[in-house]
């Protein structure tokens, strides 16, 4: 227990808040964690919106007379 009034009492009253990335930059680490959660998902999702727009222009236009590739 006397480590945590040691903390509680140098940190004053930012104890028990969640600690910043930077001190001058007002984003968390569980923030952050989101942010990087949330544009991988996203980057998958581009990827396979990209890998399906090819396929449907590589092989379903040709196949069903749409257009030709050269």
């Amino acid at each position: 227990m006397g480590e945590a009034k040691r903390r509680k009492s140098t940190l004053g009253e930012d104890y028990g808040k969640e600690a910043r990335i930077l001190p001058w930059l007002p984003i968390t680490k569980s923030q952050s964690e989101q942010f990087v959660a949330i544009t991988t998902k996203g980057a998958w999702i581009g990827i396979g919106l990209m890998v399906t727009t090819w396929f449907t222009v590589r092989f379903v236009g040709p196949a069903f007379g749409w257009w030709e590739v050269y």
